[in-house]
């Protein structure tokens, strides 16, 4: 399955570069021209990640697109994008995962999302809040390798065996005289009086 990345940037050349280049990378790109936007995508489908831009609409706007990412139940990757450096201790504090400073060579921007992804998935593991989406093929299988291993577990398993009574000519005997009323059924203490003295 192709992880999605959400872009927001109100610089269309900006966005429209990354998405290329993210794409030929294999990430599946949906991009957002404004704070707005963004939102709104982040609360219509889902993604592994979320790189913002800082300043949009406002100087803070992209803390509004942090801010909902983190409100997400599915839990996304945040990178904060900024042309200004920002202090490490501000950009954590909105709620960011990454700074990622433009302009970046495109080989370390790749690795830094590629890591990004990868340690924010170990993260949320750990957390237990990771889980294979429902349509993916591992998810499909997991059912079925359980009933699997159900089914050669019963065909192994021996069946339990019942011991059964086996009628001797003597007990034959008396359920034929019980059944002729000629005599009363036996118990356990009224079987020694009927024995044959010698």
């Amino acid at each position: 399955m192709r992880r999605r990345i959400l872009l927001v940037d109100d610089e269309v050349a900006v966005l429209l570069t990354l998405k290329a280049v993210l794409e030929i990378s294999g990430f599946d790109v949906d991009t957002a021209a404004s704070a707005r936007e963004g939102v709104s995508k982040l609360h219509t489908r889902e993604y592994q990640m979320l790189i913002t831009d800082m300043r949009m609409e406002h100087d803070v706007a992209g803390v509004e697109v942090i801010k909902a990412a983190r409100a997400a139940a599915y839990h996304p990757a945040v990178a904060l994008l900024t042309a200004f450096p920002v202090a490490e201790e501000d950009w954590q504090e909105m709620g960011a995962d990454q700074l990622l400073v433009k302009p970046m060579h495109t080989r370390i921007l790749l690795q830094q999302i590629e890591d990004l992804i990868a340690s924010h998935e170990h993260k949320l593991a750990q957390l237990g809040l990771l889980s294979a989406p429902a349509n993916s093929a591992a998810a499909k299988k997991a059912p079925k390798k359980i009933a699997a291993k159900n089914a050669r577990k019963a065909a192994t398993k021996k069946p339990a065996v019942t011991k059964k009574k086996t009628v001797t000519k003597k007990t034959a005997g008396n359920l034929k005289r019980i059944s002729a009323g000629k005599a009363k059924p036996l118990t356990k203490k009224a079987k020694p009086s009927l024995r044959r003295k010698a």
